[in-house]
């Protein structure tokens, strides 16, 4: 994923939380290095790794976050707020087209459906 070069990840040890559940929503992430989950109701739902996004929906609807994320491992991630989203849909459309296949892909698992 785009990113991965950014010079601007903020790094995090193992169990360290990056936003909780419920907190008002305005940066998505990007994994550089090490490990992501995602927990929802206390259940870990997903684990991301290098390359993959996170917190995608704040930039989209900006309701508060719908799950906690926790450094599974020592991990470093880039922060994209809306300014930066959108120079990035602007500049690069396969940003938008990558974002929007993560979403669908966790959906699709989310619901039990096989990716198509």
């Amino acid at each position: 994923m785009i990113l991965q070069n950014s010079k601007d990840g903020v790094s995090y040890a193992a169990g360290d939380v990056i936003f909780l559940q419920g907190d008002a929503a305005d940066t998505m992430y990007v994994i550089q290095d090490g490990e992501v989950e995602v927990v929802v109701d206390g259940a870990v739902v997903d684990v991301l790794d290098q390359g993959q996004g996170f917190g995608e929906m704040a930039l989209i609807d900006r309701t508060p976050r719908s799950g906690t994320a926790r450094a599974r491992t020592a991990c470093r991630v880039v922060p994209v707020d809306e300014r930066r989203f959108l120079f990035m849909v602007q500049e690069t459309p396969n940003f938008a087209l990558q974002v929007m296949s993560m979403m669908a892909e966790r959906l699709r698992r989310r619901n039990g459906k096989p990716e198509t």
